[in-house]
C-alpha cells in the first residue's frame, strides 16, 4: 500500500505560479545552466550547427506558450483555446513565405531529421530507392545513412566526391541512371560548397525522380542571397531555424509548388508527428521576423565572409581546408597529413577555448568516434560580432593548437591561446547581465 505524506507536507499547489526561482526550486539544474551560459560567454563556438539566439527568441521559447496542446492546423485544430496558437504558427509559416519566396511553408517539424522523415512519408514507401550524398563525403545522418530509419526504411544509393573533395556530378548521373531513385537529395552536414541546383534538377528529371534539396546549414545565407537558391529547382527543400537563421532548434519544409500543400501536411500531422511544440514555433516566429530585417543581410553575409577568412588563414598556415575554401558557412579540414585524429585535436581546441566538432573526410580510415577531421562554422561567432580580423586571429589560433599537438609543445600553446580567446570574447560579450 502506498502512503500519501500527510497534508502539511505535501507542496501546495496553489503556490505553483508564486514559486521561488529556479536556483531556489532546483539548484542543480541552475548551477549546470549557468555553467552553460558562462562556458558559451568565455569559448568561442566553431560548431557549425550552432548559433546565439536573441533575446526575443529565448522569451518566447520560455513563454507560457508552453503549456497549451494543439493538434492539427490553424483553422483546424483539434483542441479548443487554439486562437493565439494559431496566430503564432501564422506568422511563423507567413514569414518563412515572404523570407524565401515560397508558395508553401510547414513550420511544425521539430527538427531538421523531422522534417527530411516527414518528405520520405509524403513520397516514399519502404523499400524505395533514394540517392544522396554518403556520408562519408559530407552527407547526413537522416538522407539514408544506415543507422538511421532513413537508411533502414529506404533503399539508399550515395553519390559521392572526388579525391580532392568536390561534389562528384558524374557519380551523381550514373547512379541516378543505374538505380532510378524515386527521391533524390542534394545538399549535406559538411559538404562547403555551392550546390549545382540546375544539375540536380536535370538528373532527376530525366529518372523522374523528386528531388529534395536539404539546406539546413546555409538557409540564412538563401534568405539574403548571399547563396544559390534551391527553391526554384527543387520539389521540396528542407531547412532547420537554427544555424545561421540563429534561431531556436527545430525544422521547417518549403515548395515553390503549389500542388503539395495537402500531401505534406498530412505527412508532418499525423505522418510523424502528433502534437506542435507551440512555445518553439513562436520562437521560430520570432527568428523568422528578425531575419526578415535589413540588418540580417549585414550579418548573413558576415557569416560567409568569415568563413571564408577562416579558410583561407588556415590554407596559409599549411592545414588541409578540403576543397581549399567554402562557399558556405562551414568548412571541414582534413588531419592525416599531420598525423591526428579529430578527436584529440577537437579536445586540444576546447582546452585552448575554441569549441569545433570531430568529423569524417571523404575516405576516412577511423570510426566515427574519432574521425580523421574537424568541422568549423562561423554562424555563431559571427553573431556576436566577431568579423574578419577576429575569424583570421582565431584561424592562427586553431593552426597554432594543431603545431603544438605535433611539437608536443600543447600545454603552453593552449595556455597562450586560451587567453587571447578570453580578451576577444571580452571585447564581445554574449548575454549581458542587466
Amino acid at each position: 500500500m502506498i502512503r500519501r505524506p500527510p497534508r502539511s507536507t505535501l507542496f501546495p499547489y496553489t503556490t505553483l505560479f508564486r514559486s521561488g526561482s529556479l536556483t531556489e526550486v532546483d539548484p542543480a539544474v541552475s548551477a549546470a545552466l549557468d555553467a552553460e551560459t558562462a562556458r558559451q560567454r568565455d569559448g568561442v563556438e566553431l560548431i557549425a550547427s550552432e548559433n546565439l539566439v536573441s533575446r526575443a527568441t529565448l522569451e518566447a521559447i520560455g513563454s507560457p506558450m508552453v503549456n497549451k496542446t494543439v493538434e492539427g492546423y490553424p483553422g483546424g485544430r483539434y483542441y479548443g483555446g487554439a486562437e493565439h496558437a494559431d496566430v503564432v504558427e501564422r506568422l511563423a509559416i507567413e514569414r518563412t513565405k515572404q523570407l524565401f519566396g515560397a508558395s508553401y511553408a510547414n513550420v511544425q517539424p521539430h527538427s531538421g531529421s523531422q522534417a527530411n522523415l516527414a518528405v520520405f512519408l509524403a513520397f516514399l514507401k519502404p523499400g524505395d530507392t533514394i540517392l544522396s550524398m554518403d556520408l562519408s563525403a559530407g552527407g547526413h545522418l537522416s538522407h539514408g545513412a544506415g543507422p538511421n530509419i532513413s537508411g533502414k526504411w529506404m533503399n539508399a544509393v550515395h553519390y559521392g566526391v572526388t579525391a580532392d573533395g568536390w561534389l562528384n556530378y558524374h557519380d551523381l548521373e550514373a547512379k541516378a541512371a543505374t538505380h532510378r531513385p524515386k527521391l533524390i537529395i542534394a545538399g549535406g552536414s559538411a559538404y562547403p560548397r555551392a550546390i549545382d541546383f540546375t544539375k540536380f534538377r536535370f538528373v532527376a528529371d530525366e529518372v523522374g525522380a523528386i528531388l529534395l534539396v536539404d539546406m539546413a546549414h546555409w538557409a540564412g545565407l538563401v534568405a539574403v542571397g548571399a547563396h544559390p537558391d534551391p527553391l526554384p529547382h527543387a520539389d521540396v527543400v528542407t531547412a532547420t531555424t537554427y544555424k545561421n537563421l540563429r534561431g531556436v532548434r527545430g525544422g521547417l519544409i518549403l515548395s515553390a509548388r503549389d500542388d503539395l500543400d495537402r500531401k505534406l501536411d498530412s505527412a508532418v500531422f499525423p505522418g510523424v508527428q502528433g502534437s506542435v511544440i507551440l512555445n518553439a514555433v513562436a520562437a521560430k516566429a520570432v527568428c523568422l521576423g528578425e531575419a526578415l530585417r535589413p540588418e540580417f543581410t549585414d550579418y548573413a553575409e558576415a557569416v560567409l565572409a568569415n568563413a571564408r577568412t577562416l579558410a583561407a588563414t588556415l590554407v596559409g598556415r599549411e592545414v588541409d581546408v578540403m576543397t581549399g575554401g567554402t562557399d558556405t558557412p562551414l568548412l571541414l579540414i582534413d588531419l592525416r597529413q599531420i598525423g591526428l585524429t579529430g578527436a584529440e585535436a577537437s579536445d586540444a581546441l576546447e582546452a585552448a577555448g575554441l569549441t569545433a566538432n570531430k568529423n569524417g573526410v571523404p575516405g576516412d580510415p577511423q570510426p566515427p568516434q574519432v574521425t580523421s577531421g574537424l568541422r568549423f562554422g562561423t554562424s555563431a561567432g559571427t553573431a556576436r560580432g566577431f568579423g574578419e580580423a577576429e575569424f583570421a586571429a582565431i584561424g592562427h589560433g586553431i593552426a597554432d593548437v594543431l603545431e603544438s599537438m605535433v611539437a608536443s609543445t600543447r600545454g603552453e600553446v593552449a595556455a597562450r591561446t586560451r587567453s587571447r580567446v578570453t580578451e576577444m570574447c571580452e571585447r564581445f560579450p554574449i548575454y549581458p547581465s542587466g
